[in-house]
């Protein structure tokens, strides 16, 4: 099931944030979210997936840059649980992600995914975004440069 996060969900959503920040480069940001943190960020654009009452999934959305000129143009986060690949939820979460930003007035999506990640990149370009950029060493984590593959996706 897809639905709104809501404050309660921030525990787990941060779990499943911080193991992304701890073991994987699919975010470039070493530094780990509070709950707190997390519960400040489910009141805007953001959904979860959920089975069973176990939260597996969340994906956000926001602006891409800062100013009115961008105010069209988003760019989202989405994680899955280790245990929830493969499972149809991420095409779900996305989806409905998009459905949510183009009723909000977006115009496109972007998705910044790590080099390194190459399944992200077939997963978003299986869900019609395009690579429009490939910006080389953008990213620094576990002592080694990371390229940033952005893709494009209008809604």
């Amino acid at each position: 099931m897809i639905r709104p996060a809501c404050r309660d969900d921030a525990p787990a959503i941060a779990a499943i944030w911080n193991h992304a920040i701890r073991e994987t480069t699919i975010t470039f940001n070493p530094v780990e979210k509070t709950a707190s943190e997390v519960a400040d960020l489910t009141e805007n654009a953001c959904l979860i997936w959920e089975d069973h009452d176990r939260l597996l999934g969340f994906a956000r959305y926001f602006q891409f840059r800062g100013g009115a000129g961008y105010r069209h143009t988003a760019e989202h986060t989405i994680m899955l649980a280790d245990t929830a690949q493969a499972r149809g939820g991420g095409r779900a979460l996305m989806a409905a992600l998009c459905a949510d930003a183009r009723d909000a007035g977006m115009h496109t999506m972007f998705a910044g995914c790590s080099a390194e990640n190459p399944g992200a990149v077939r997963f978003h370009a299986a869900l019609g975004f395009v690579t429009v950029a490939t910006l080389p060493e953008v990213g620094f984590k576990f002592g080694r440069w990371i390229d940033l593959v952005l893709m494009q996706k209008r809604l």
